[in-house]
Protein backbone atom coordinates (compact mmCIF):
# COMPACT_ATOMS: atom_id res chain seq x y z
CA UNK A 1 0.00 0.00 0.00
CA UNK A 2 1.57 3.36 -1.04
CA UNK A 3 2.26 6.10 1.50
CA UNK A 4 2.02 9.83 0.99
CA UNK A 5 2.98 12.11 3.86
CA UNK A 6 2.95 9.11 6.19
CA UNK A 7 -0.69 8.27 5.29
CA UNK A 8 -1.67 5.03 3.58
CA UNK A 9 -3.90 5.29 0.52
CA UNK A 10 -5.31 3.05 -2.17
CA UNK A 11 -4.00 3.10 -5.70
CA UNK A 12 -7.21 4.66 -7.02
CA UNK A 13 -6.85 7.58 -4.62
CA UNK A 14 -3.17 7.84 -5.40
CA UNK A 15 -4.09 8.29 -9.05
CA UNK A 16 -5.32 11.78 -8.21
CA UNK A 17 -1.72 12.76 -7.52
CA UNK A 18 -0.33 11.44 -10.82
CA UNK A 19 -0.22 12.76 -14.35
CA UNK A 20 -0.13 9.14 -15.55
CA UNK A 21 0.05 5.79 -13.68
CA UNK A 22 3.38 5.07 -15.42
CA UNK A 23 4.90 7.54 -12.97
CA UNK A 24 4.81 4.71 -10.44
CA UNK A 25 4.05 1.49 -12.33
CA UNK A 26 3.83 0.29 -15.91
CA UNK A 27 5.19 -1.89 -18.70
CA UNK A 28 7.97 -0.61 -20.96
CA UNK A 29 8.71 -2.16 -24.38
CA UNK A 30 12.48 -2.28 -24.91
CA UNK A 31 14.93 -4.05 -27.19
CA UNK A 32 18.58 -5.07 -26.88
CA UNK A 33 20.84 -3.41 -29.43
CA UNK A 34 24.07 -5.45 -29.61
CA UNK A 35 25.74 -8.81 -29.16
CA UNK A 36 23.87 -12.11 -29.17
CA UNK A 37 21.04 -10.21 -27.46
CA UNK A 38 20.54 -7.94 -30.48
CA UNK A 39 16.86 -7.89 -31.44
CA UNK A 40 15.64 -9.50 -28.21
CA UNK A 41 12.50 -7.63 -27.18
CA UNK A 42 11.52 -7.33 -23.55
CA UNK A 43 8.50 -6.12 -21.63
CA UNK A 44 9.77 -4.55 -18.42
CA UNK A 45 7.18 -4.75 -15.66
CA UNK A 46 7.54 -1.99 -13.03
CA UNK A 47 5.06 -2.90 -10.31
CA UNK A 48 5.58 0.08 -8.01
CA UNK A 49 6.14 -2.31 -5.12
CA UNK A 50 9.88 -2.55 -5.75
CA UNK A 51 9.45 -5.67 -7.90
CA UNK A 52 10.60 -5.24 -11.52
CA UNK A 53 11.00 -8.05 -14.05
CA UNK A 54 11.64 -8.53 -17.78
CA UNK A 55 9.28 -10.67 -19.89
CA UNK A 56 10.73 -11.92 -23.21
CA UNK A 57 8.24 -12.30 -26.12
CA UNK A 58 10.96 -13.76 -28.35
CA UNK A 59 11.94 -16.38 -25.76
CA UNK A 60 8.61 -18.07 -25.04
CA UNK A 61 7.30 -15.20 -22.87
CA UNK A 62 9.72 -16.28 -20.15
CA UNK A 63 11.35 -14.00 -17.57
CA UNK A 64 15.02 -13.04 -17.46
CA UNK A 65 16.11 -10.37 -14.96
CA UNK A 66 14.05 -9.71 -11.84
CA UNK A 67 14.86 -7.38 -8.95
CA UNK A 68 13.26 -6.15 -5.77
CA UNK A 69 14.28 -2.70 -4.54
CA UNK A 70 17.55 -3.16 -6.41
CA UNK A 71 18.26 -6.65 -5.05
CA UNK A 72 18.57 -9.36 -7.74
CA UNK A 73 16.21 -12.30 -7.41
CA UNK A 74 17.22 -14.43 -10.39
CA UNK A 75 20.46 -16.09 -11.38
CA UNK A 76 21.76 -14.94 -14.79
CA UNK A 77 24.21 -17.18 -16.66
CA UNK A 78 27.35 -16.22 -18.58
CA UNK A 79 25.52 -16.69 -21.91
CA UNK A 80 23.60 -13.45 -21.49
CA UNK A 81 20.17 -13.48 -23.13
CA UNK A 82 20.78 -14.59 -26.72
CA UNK A 83 18.24 -14.15 -29.48
CA UNK A 84 16.41 -17.39 -30.26
CA UNK A 85 18.17 -17.42 -33.67
CA UNK A 86 21.24 -18.65 -31.77
CA UNK A 87 19.41 -21.70 -30.39
CA UNK A 88 21.29 -25.00 -30.78
CA UNK A 89 18.69 -27.75 -30.23
CA UNK A 90 20.74 -30.99 -30.44
CA UNK A 91 22.07 -32.66 -27.30
CA UNK A 92 23.12 -30.17 -24.63
CA UNK A 93 23.05 -27.21 -27.04
CA UNK A 94 20.17 -25.69 -25.05
CA UNK A 95 22.76 -24.69 -22.44
CA UNK A 96 24.41 -22.27 -24.90
CA UNK A 97 21.32 -20.05 -24.78
CA UNK A 98 20.22 -20.82 -21.21
CA UNK A 99 20.26 -17.41 -19.55
CA UNK A 100 18.84 -18.82 -16.33
CA UNK A 101 16.57 -15.95 -15.34
CA UNK A 102 13.56 -16.03 -13.10
CA UNK A 103 11.82 -18.42 -15.51
CA UNK A 104 12.90 -20.62 -18.41
CA UNK A 105 9.99 -22.84 -19.42
CA UNK A 106 10.86 -26.38 -20.56
CA UNK A 107 8.61 -28.39 -22.90
CA UNK A 108 6.16 -28.62 -24.59
CA UNK A 109 6.72 -32.16 -25.90
CA UNK A 110 9.87 -33.00 -23.98
CA UNK A 111 11.78 -31.76 -20.95
CA UNK A 112 14.78 -33.00 -19.05
CA UNK A 113 17.75 -34.93 -20.42
CA UNK A 114 18.39 -35.24 -24.17
CA UNK A 115 17.86 -38.53 -25.93
CA UNK A 116 15.44 -40.31 -28.24
CA UNK A 117 11.97 -41.77 -27.84
CA UNK A 118 11.75 -44.62 -30.35
CA UNK A 119 8.07 -45.37 -29.75
CA UNK A 120 7.10 -41.81 -30.61
CA UNK A 121 9.32 -41.78 -33.72
CA UNK A 122 6.84 -44.10 -35.47
CA UNK A 123 4.72 -40.99 -36.10
CA UNK A 124 7.37 -39.86 -38.58
CA UNK A 125 7.98 -43.22 -40.26
CA UNK A 126 8.22 -42.98 -44.04
CA UNK A 127 9.23 -39.32 -44.08
CA UNK A 128 12.52 -38.74 -45.92
CA UNK A 129 15.41 -41.08 -45.23
CA UNK A 130 15.50 -43.80 -42.61
CA UNK A 131 17.78 -41.67 -40.42
CA UNK A 132 15.42 -38.70 -40.51
CA UNK A 133 12.73 -40.76 -38.78
CA UNK A 134 14.83 -40.88 -35.60
CA UNK A 135 13.84 -37.77 -33.67
CA UNK A 136 16.60 -36.53 -31.39
CA UNK A 137 15.25 -34.76 -28.33
CA UNK A 138 17.50 -31.98 -27.06
CA UNK A 139 17.81 -30.87 -23.46
CA UNK A 140 14.58 -29.33 -22.10
CA UNK A 141 12.74 -28.93 -25.40
CA UNK A 142 12.12 -25.91 -27.62
CA UNK A 143 9.53 -23.64 -26.02
CA UNK A 144 12.03 -21.35 -24.25
CA UNK A 145 13.59 -20.55 -27.63
CA UNK A 146 10.33 -20.06 -29.55
CA UNK A 147 8.94 -16.59 -30.21
CA UNK A 148 5.39 -15.73 -29.18
CA UNK A 149 2.63 -14.43 -31.45
CA UNK A 150 -0.27 -12.09 -30.69
CA UNK A 151 1.69 -10.49 -27.86
CA UNK A 152 -0.24 -7.82 -26.01
CA UNK A 153 0.64 -5.81 -22.91
CA UNK A 154 -1.64 -3.45 -21.04
CA UNK A 155 -2.08 -1.51 -17.80
CA UNK A 156 -5.63 -0.77 -16.71
CA UNK A 157 -7.71 -0.05 -13.64
CA UNK A 158 -9.94 -2.74 -12.15
CA UNK A 159 -11.70 -1.02 -9.29
CA UNK A 160 -8.97 0.16 -6.92
CA UNK A 161 -6.33 -2.08 -8.54
CA UNK A 162 -3.99 -1.10 -11.36
CA UNK A 163 -3.35 -4.32 -13.29
CA UNK A 164 -0.24 -4.96 -15.38
CA UNK A 165 -0.91 -7.77 -17.85
CA UNK A 166 0.73 -9.48 -20.82
CA UNK A 167 -0.57 -12.17 -23.14
CA UNK A 168 0.76 -14.23 -26.02
CA UNK A 169 0.72 -17.55 -27.89
CA UNK A 170 3.67 -19.90 -28.42
CA UNK A 171 3.29 -22.79 -30.86
CA UNK A 172 5.47 -25.89 -31.26
CA UNK A 173 4.72 -27.49 -34.61
CA UNK A 174 6.25 -29.55 -37.41
CA UNK A 175 4.80 -30.74 -40.72
CA UNK A 176 3.42 -34.31 -40.35
CA UNK A 177 3.81 -34.11 -36.56
CA UNK A 178 2.95 -32.08 -33.50
CA UNK A 179 0.93 -28.87 -33.32
CA UNK A 180 0.81 -27.87 -29.65
CA UNK A 181 0.09 -24.35 -28.43
CA UNK A 182 0.88 -22.54 -25.20
CA UNK A 183 -1.20 -19.49 -24.27
CA UNK A 184 0.39 -17.49 -21.46
CA UNK A 185 -1.06 -14.71 -19.33
CA UNK A 186 1.15 -12.83 -16.88
CA UNK A 187 -0.39 -10.59 -14.23
CA UNK A 188 1.00 -8.21 -11.64
CA UNK A 189 -0.98 -5.87 -9.41
CA UNK A 190 0.59 -2.47 -8.86
CA UNK A 191 1.84 -2.06 -5.32
CA UNK A 192 2.08 -5.81 -4.66
CA UNK A 193 5.41 -7.75 -4.77
CA UNK A 194 3.91 -10.69 -6.68
CA UNK A 195 3.52 -11.98 -10.20
CA UNK A 196 1.12 -14.60 -11.48
CA UNK A 197 1.38 -16.89 -14.49
CA UNK A 198 -1.59 -18.69 -16.02
CA UNK A 199 -0.77 -21.08 -18.88
CA UNK A 200 -2.99 -23.16 -21.10
CA UNK A 201 -1.47 -25.84 -23.33
CA UNK A 202 -3.68 -27.25 -26.10
CA UNK A 203 -3.08 -29.99 -28.63
CA UNK A 204 -4.18 -28.30 -31.88
CA UNK A 205 -3.23 -31.34 -33.97
CA UNK A 206 -5.05 -34.53 -34.90
CA UNK A 207 -3.01 -37.15 -33.05
CA UNK A 208 -2.26 -37.67 -29.38
CA UNK A 209 1.01 -36.07 -28.33
CA UNK A 210 3.35 -36.55 -25.34
CA UNK A 211 3.37 -33.47 -23.14
CA UNK A 212 6.14 -32.61 -20.68
CA UNK A 213 6.11 -29.28 -18.84
CA UNK A 214 8.68 -27.94 -16.39
CA UNK A 215 8.97 -24.41 -14.99
CA UNK A 216 12.71 -23.79 -14.55
CA UNK A 217 12.76 -21.06 -11.84
CA UNK A 218 16.34 -19.99 -11.09
CA UNK A 219 17.26 -18.16 -7.88
CA UNK A 220 20.68 -16.67 -7.24
CA UNK A 221 22.54 -14.50 -4.77
CA UNK A 222 21.48 -12.92 -2.42
CA UNK A 223 18.32 -15.06 -2.25
CA UNK A 224 20.68 -18.05 -2.31
CA UNK A 225 23.57 -17.77 0.16
CA UNK A 226 25.18 -19.78 2.98
CA UNK A 227 22.58 -18.13 5.25
CA UNK A 228 19.64 -19.34 3.13
CA UNK A 229 17.27 -22.26 3.53
CA UNK A 230 14.84 -24.05 1.25
CA UNK A 231 11.36 -24.32 2.77
CA UNK A 232 8.86 -26.84 1.36
CA UNK A 233 5.73 -28.75 2.27
CA UNK A 234 7.27 -32.00 1.02
CA UNK A 235 6.53 -35.33 2.69
CA UNK A 236 9.41 -37.10 0.94
CA UNK A 237 12.61 -36.11 -0.90
CA UNK A 238 14.40 -38.37 -3.39
CA UNK A 239 17.80 -37.81 -5.05
CA UNK A 240 17.93 -38.10 -8.83
CA UNK A 241 21.08 -40.22 -8.89
CA UNK A 242 24.17 -41.41 -7.03
CA UNK A 243 25.82 -38.00 -7.39
CA UNK A 244 23.01 -36.30 -5.48
CA UNK A 245 22.46 -39.03 -2.89
CA UNK A 246 25.26 -37.98 -0.46
CA UNK A 247 23.87 -34.44 -0.33
CA UNK A 248 20.32 -35.50 0.50
CA UNK A 249 20.54 -34.67 4.25
CA UNK A 250 21.67 -31.14 3.37
CA UNK A 251 19.52 -30.48 0.31
CA UNK A 252 17.59 -27.71 2.12
CA UNK A 253 20.76 -25.77 2.95
CA UNK A 254 23.48 -23.98 1.00
CA UNK A 255 27.23 -23.37 1.28
CA UNK A 256 29.69 -20.78 -0.03
CA UNK A 257 30.73 -21.08 -3.71
CA UNK A 258 32.93 -24.12 -4.34
CA UNK A 259 35.75 -24.68 -6.83
CA UNK A 260 34.05 -27.90 -7.93
CA UNK A 261 30.46 -28.90 -7.28
CA UNK A 262 28.69 -31.41 -9.57
CA UNK A 263 25.05 -30.42 -9.91
CA UNK A 264 22.63 -32.10 -7.52
CA UNK A 265 18.98 -32.76 -8.32
CA UNK A 266 16.22 -33.78 -5.91
CA UNK A 267 12.53 -34.61 -6.25
CA UNK A 268 10.36 -33.12 -3.48
CA UNK A 269 6.98 -34.80 -3.12
CA UNK A 270 4.81 -31.86 -2.02
CA UNK A 271 1.56 -31.95 -0.06
CA UNK A 272 -1.11 -29.64 -1.46
CA UNK A 273 -3.23 -27.47 0.82
CA UNK A 274 -7.05 -27.59 0.97
CA UNK A 275 -7.28 -25.38 -2.13
CA UNK A 276 -4.97 -27.67 -4.11
CA UNK A 277 -1.88 -25.44 -4.03
CA UNK A 278 1.67 -26.41 -3.10
CA UNK A 279 4.17 -23.96 -1.60
CA UNK A 280 7.95 -23.62 -1.41
CA UNK A 281 10.38 -20.79 -0.71
CA UNK A 282 14.05 -19.92 -0.48
CA UNK A 283 14.81 -17.48 2.34
CA UNK A 284 18.03 -15.75 3.30
CA UNK A 285 17.63 -15.66 7.10
CA UNK A 286 20.43 -13.12 7.57
CA UNK A 287 19.29 -10.47 5.07
CA UNK A 288 16.72 -7.87 6.21
CA UNK A 289 15.54 -10.15 8.97
CA UNK A 290 14.49 -12.64 6.32
CA UNK A 291 14.46 -12.09 2.55
CA UNK A 292 13.56 -14.44 -0.25
CA UNK A 293 10.94 -15.53 -2.71
CA UNK A 294 7.93 -17.79 -2.27
CA UNK A 295 6.49 -20.10 -4.90
CA UNK A 296 2.86 -21.24 -5.07
CA UNK A 297 1.56 -23.58 -7.77
CA UNK A 298 -1.34 -25.93 -8.46
CA UNK A 299 -0.26 -29.43 -7.49
CA UNK A 300 -2.76 -31.43 -9.54
CA UNK A 301 -1.16 -30.51 -12.86
CA UNK A 302 2.41 -30.11 -11.53
CA UNK A 303 2.90 -33.14 -9.26
CA UNK A 304 6.73 -32.92 -9.18
CA UNK A 305 8.90 -30.26 -7.54
CA UNK A 306 12.43 -30.65 -8.89
CA UNK A 307 15.28 -28.94 -7.05
CA UNK A 308 18.39 -28.15 -9.11
CA UNK A 309 21.30 -27.19 -6.88
CA UNK A 310 24.73 -25.95 -7.94
CA UNK A 311 27.12 -24.33 -5.48
CA UNK A 312 29.93 -23.99 -8.01
CA UNK A 313 31.73 -20.68 -8.52
CA UNK A 314 29.94 -18.74 -11.25
CA UNK A 315 27.09 -21.24 -11.35
CA UNK A 316 25.83 -20.50 -7.86
CA UNK A 317 22.15 -21.21 -8.23
CA UNK A 318 19.19 -23.12 -6.88
CA UNK A 319 16.41 -23.95 -9.28
CA UNK A 320 12.90 -24.80 -8.11
CA UNK A 321 11.06 -26.52 -10.93
CA UNK A 322 7.38 -27.44 -10.64
CA UNK A 323 6.78 -30.05 -13.34
CA UNK A 324 4.51 -32.77 -14.66
CA UNK A 325 7.55 -35.01 -15.19
CA UNK A 326 10.97 -35.93 -13.90
CA UNK A 327 14.16 -34.91 -15.67
CA UNK A 328 15.89 -38.06 -16.98
CA UNK A 329 14.21 -37.84 -20.38
CA UNK A 330 11.01 -38.73 -22.21
CA UNK A 331 11.83 -42.39 -22.77
CA UNK A 332 12.35 -42.83 -19.01
CA UNK A 333 9.03 -41.12 -18.27
CA UNK A 334 7.26 -43.42 -20.71
CA UNK A 335 8.89 -46.50 -19.18
CA UNK A 336 7.91 -45.38 -15.66
CA UNK A 337 4.29 -44.83 -16.71
CA UNK A 338 4.41 -41.11 -15.85
CA UNK A 339 4.38 -39.66 -19.37
CA UNK A 340 1.49 -37.24 -19.83
CA UNK A 341 -0.42 -37.26 -23.14
CA UNK A 342 -2.66 -34.67 -24.77
CA UNK A 343 -5.42 -35.97 -26.99
CA UNK A 344 -6.48 -33.92 -30.04
CA UNK A 345 -8.19 -30.76 -28.79
CA UNK A 346 -7.31 -31.48 -25.15
CA UNK A 347 -6.24 -28.58 -22.95
CA UNK A 348 -4.41 -28.46 -19.63
CA UNK A 349 -3.97 -25.37 -17.44
CA UNK A 350 -1.14 -24.39 -15.10
CA UNK A 351 -1.07 -21.71 -12.40
CA UNK A 352 1.95 -20.31 -10.56
CA UNK A 353 2.57 -17.31 -8.34
CA UNK A 354 5.86 -15.84 -7.13
CA UNK A 355 5.94 -13.56 -4.08
CA UNK A 356 8.85 -11.56 -2.74
CA UNK A 357 9.23 -12.18 1.00
CA UNK A 358 10.72 -9.07 2.58
CA UNK A 359 11.17 -9.09 6.34
CA UNK A 360 10.28 -11.48 9.16
CA UNK A 361 6.52 -10.87 9.02
CA UNK A 362 6.31 -11.80 5.33
CA UNK A 363 8.49 -14.87 5.84
CA UNK A 364 6.47 -16.05 8.84
CA UNK A 365 3.19 -15.59 6.97
CA UNK A 366 4.46 -17.73 4.10
CA UNK A 367 5.84 -20.38 6.45
CA UNK A 368 2.38 -20.65 8.00
CA UNK A 369 1.05 -21.76 4.59
CA UNK A 370 3.59 -24.61 4.57
CA UNK A 371 2.21 -25.95 7.84
CA UNK A 372 -1.44 -26.19 6.83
Amino acid sequence: MPHLGGRKMGWAELGEYLGDPSQLAGIDRLEYAEGPERGVELLRFRTGSGLDFDLLPGRGLDISHATYQGLPLAWISATGIPHSAHFEPPGLGWLRSFYGGLLSTCGLLSAGAPGTDPEHDTLYAGIGTEDSAVVKLGLHGRVNNTAARNVAADCHWDGDDLLLTAYGRVREAIVFGENVELVRRVLAVAGEPTLQIHDEVTNRGHAAMPHMMLYHLNFGWPVVSPDSVLLTCAQHVEPRDAVAAPGLPDCHGFVAPQASYPEQVYYHQQIADAAGFCHAAIVNRDLRGGFGIGLTYRGATLPELVQWKSMQRGTYVCGLEPANCRVTGRADERAAGRLRWLQPGEKVAYDLMLTVLDGPAAVQAFEAQLQR
